[in-house]
């Protein structure tokens, strides 16, 4: 897939929902760019619309106006399944939730993407990148008997797989406590500065976001002034 400098580009975004009182504004003139490479965060405090903003950027929903351009593709352009194809091509999530499939083991979560994709060695690239992330020893363990540390670690490795140029992070510490928070980022910036992948990365956490090349802040809805490292 060919790579354009600007791997995002949101145009003048908006979100509005029904509600009892009338129509909510959730997301109001968004606008912005980021380069393939950055690393960017997202933040505000809760309610403010940034995991609104992350479903509108990855295409899991749609604006009420405006844009959003993945890697040169026009988001509006494209129906639901074109959309689907494009992110299984493109990106990758990790969630704060992690999203693990309950019934199938730590090997077969990771596995999973790498065979819809037609991978060849795809087992034995599943396993590399679990040993990667620590979990060479818990390869067919499920995730009810991993702790919330290593399920993100799995998490994380799963998103690396499909080796995504774009990376979409939402709230990826919200259910660890600060220390496994701490290692399961540290993991989360290796892998992506080894890949050279694109970060956009959900947090209220301004410890973490300091970590990222770039802030966003969403206050209410509205974009403030785009802030650059430090």
């Amino acid at each position: 897939m060919e790579v354009r400098s600007d791997m995002v580009v949101a145009e003048a975004l908006g979100k509005r929902v029904a509600s009892p009182g009338g129509e909510l504004t959730i997301l109001d003139d968004i606008s912005f760019s980021i380069a393939s490479g950055e690393t960017v965060a997202i933040v505000g405090a809760s309610g403010s619309g940034k995991s609104t903003l992350l479903g509108l950027l990855a295409g899991l929903d749609r604006p009420s106006h405006g844009r959003v351009s993945l890697n040169g593709h026009d988001l509006n352009a494209l129906d639901e399944d074109g959309r689907a194809a494009l992110r299984a091509g493109l990106v990758g999530f990790v969630f704060q939730s992690f999203q693990l499939l309950p019934s199938f083991t730590a090997l077969e979560n990771v596995l999973l993407p790498l065979e819809l994709a037609g991978r060849d060695q795809a087992r034995s690239e599943a396993a590399r990148l679990l040993e990667r992330v620590g979990l060479s020893r818990r390869l067919h363990h499920y995730p009810n008997q991993l702790s919330g540390g290593e399920q993100q670690r799995v998490a994380i490795a799963r998103a690396f797989a499909g080796e995504p140029r774009l990376l979409f992070a939402d709230e990826p510490t919200g259910n660890l406590d600060r220390r496994t928070g701490a290692h399961v980022i540290d993991l989360l910036f290796a892998l992506n500065a080894e890949s050279g992948t694109t970060l956009i990365l959900v947090t209220h956490d301004s410890v973490l976001a300091e970590r990222c090349g770039r802030r966003i802040e969403i206050e209410g809805g509205r974009m403030s002034p785009i802030i650059g490292p430090g």
